[in-house]
């Protein structure tokens, strides 16, 4: 999977699976457009995820997650938890504010 970490006064955190960049989902309305600027930068096991997602956490980031594996870490992490996360075109993902 990959992060990539938006620094501002408040750090958004992009997190998605490798496998959905440059991809783009739609349902209704509502889309996910998995764009390579936002999400790609370094590439990441799911422990590396997790350990930089509990870091990011501490540092009040805010977090925008696709993806099976990206959830899962997020969920392994403390960050999310299942009710949380939604789908489009069977593609979970989350928007979080910590």
């Amino acid at each position: 999977m990959y992060i990539k970490i938006h620094r501002s006064y408040r750090n958004v955190v992009a997190i998605c699976d490798s496998e959905l960049i440059g991809k783009r989902f739609e349902e209704g309305k509502r889309q996910l457009d998995i764009r390579e600027n936002f999400y790609k930068d370094m590439k990441v096991t799911k422990q590396e995820a997790v350990r930089i997602i509990k870091q990011q956490a501490a540092e009040d980031s805010t977090f925008n997650i696709v993806g099976e594996k990206a959830i899962e870490a997020s969920i392994e992490a403390g960050v999310i938890n299942e009710d949380s996360v939604d789908m489009i075109e069977s593609i979970p993902f989350t928007l979080i504010l910590v």
